[in-house]
Order: structure tokens, then C-alpha cells, then sequence
């Protein structure tokens, strides 16, 4: 039986999602809380989006098989035990059985990051800065907004991300767009079928520059292009990142769906 999991966590206390030896991550603590309230000797979670150290997420979803079934009722009883379990930076928000050929991460049609920006001295809260980036000179959107518009699409976001060997850095970016939102934040809603290590952060850094006035709308182009990593983008901070939600097709067409992504992408046709 494959169980979906939904989560929220504030990733302030973590070293990212993915475990490593020594280090609190969120997968180390969901499975070794499930492990616990399922009364099995281990449990392994896949997850959407594989989030860096700090990063927060609202909309983090898992998977896990497990070799028997688990009684309506226990599902039902799940989520609340798990949150007894956790500590209070890891919510689950839902549990319950996955449909056939579901899979957290490959599944997936794409995810939603929302990066946040308190640039004038009256939008910083005390209460916020763990969750949105202070920054000390105001920033026009406007000219952000038409930076990014070159980055939509299928590119090679080589540039933007750090290189691990082996995996491709081709993605397709299908929004990035700028706004003030009900606080008053600059905020980046940033969605792509996938993200590269670092990406959303690049994006941010290279747009920050833009949009205080130190590079030119034409710089953002100019680093795509490029295909390689510049001294001169600024990955931004991670805690003013949030993974807000993941989407999924129809059940009829989640097997086609992973079988796609898993198909390597080498090329930008």
C-alpha cells in the first residue's frame, strides 16, 4: 500500500529536507515518527521537492510504501498521532492511501515556491524574519517583472544552479512573477515542473540586483545565456523561501506522468 502524506514545517531548525548523518532534517524526523506510530522497524519517504537547509514548506508532499495495510480507522487516527510525535516545526496535514502509479515525486506537474521581501524599514516585523528576507534598499518590480519574463520557458538553467554530476539542468520555468502582497512584501510566486539545486534562490539573487537598480533589465538574458555559473549572482538567503503547494494530474494519468519525467531531459526541444 503506498501512503500520501501532506506537510507543512518551518525549516529554521533543519539542515533541509533530505537526512544526513549527525544533522536534524525533516525526512530523519517524519520517518522515524512514522516508524514509531505505524510500530514498524522503518520507514523510507519520497518526497516533491527536496528542500535546502531553512527553507520552509506549507505544501510538502510524501510518499511511503508499506508491505501491509493499515486499517481504516488507524488511518483516520494517523495524522494526530504523527503530531504528537513531532515537534512543532513538522505538521501533517493529511494522510491517506495513494491512488495506483501515484508517486510524490515524479507524479508531479509542478511546484510553487513563494520567496518574500521586506525592503523598506516599516515592512519589517520581528515576528516575520525567519520566514521574509530583509533588505535595506527598496526594490522596483517593475523592472523585476520584465527581467524575469526571458526566464520563462524550457532553458538550460545551468547559470542559476549548482551542478551535480550527473543530473541535467534543464527546466521548465512556467511562472516568475513579482507583486506586493497583502503585507506589503515584494513577493516572487515561482513555478517550474521541477527546480535544480539552488535555483529559486539564483533567480531571486540575480533579480535583487536587478531590481535595486545595481545591473540592467538585460542582465537576467545575459546570464541564462550564459550556461554557467556567474560570481556575479548572489544566491539569496533561504529562509525567505517557501514551498507553497505541488500539483498532480488526474489519477488516469499519474503513471504517464512519472514515466515522462523520468525520461532524462538532454536536450530543449
Amino acid at each position: 500500500m503506498r501512503l500520501r502524506i501532506d506537510l507543512a514545517y518551518d525549516g529554521t531548525g533543519f539542515r533541509g529536507w533530505a537526512t544526513q548523518p549527525g544533522l536534524r532534517t525533516v525526512q530523519e524526523e517524519l520517518e522515524g515518527a512514522l516508524a514509531t506510530a505505524l510500530r514498524v522497524p522503518r520507514v523510507i519517504l519520497v518526497c516533491a521537492g527536496r528542500t535546502d537547509a531553512g527553507v520552509h514548506a506549507r505544501g510538502q508532499v510524501v510518499h511511503t510504501d508499506l508491505a501491509d495495510d493499515v486499517a481504516p480507522d488507524e488511518l483516520r487516527r494517523l495524522p494526530r498521532r504523527l503530531n504528537g510525535i513531532l515537534d512543532g516545526d513538522v505538521r501533517v496535514r493529511r494522510c491517506e492511501v495513494a491512488p495506483e502509479g501515484f508517486d510524490a515525486r515524479f507524479s508531479a506537474l509542478w511546484r510553487r515556491y513563494t520567496y518574500r521581501i521586506a525592503d523598506r524599514p516599516e515592512l519589517v516585523d520581528p515576528l516575520a524574519r525567519a520566514s521574509v528576507l530583509t533588505w535595506p534598499r527598496a526594490l522596483d518590480l517593475d523592472a523585476m517583472n520584465q527581467a524575469s519574463q526571458v526566464l520563462l520557458g524550457r532553458h538550460d538553467f545551468a547559470s542559476f544552479c549548482k551542478q551535480r554530476p550527473g543530473a541535467t539542468t534543464i527546466r521548465t520555468l512556467l511562472d516568475l512573477g513579482w507583486s506586493r502582497d497583502e503585507w506589503g512584501y515584494a513577493s516572487a510566486s515561482v513555478v517550474a515542473d521541477a527546480f535544480c539545486h539552488s535555483m529559486v534562490r539564483s533567480l531571486v539573487g540575480c533579480l535583487i540586483s536587478i531590481g535595486e537598480g545595481r545591473r540592467p533589465v538585460s542582465w537576467s538574458e545575459k546570464i541564462l545565456l550564459a550556461e554557467r555559473r556567474d560570481p556575479g549572482v548572489t544566491v539569496a538567503h533561504a529562509h525567505g523561501l517557501t514551498l507553497e503547494e505541488v500539483a498532480y494530474p488526474a489519477d488516469d494519468e499519474l503513471v504517464t506522468r512519472a514515466q515522462q519525467t523520468r525520461a532524462r531531459r538532454t536536450s530543449l526541444d
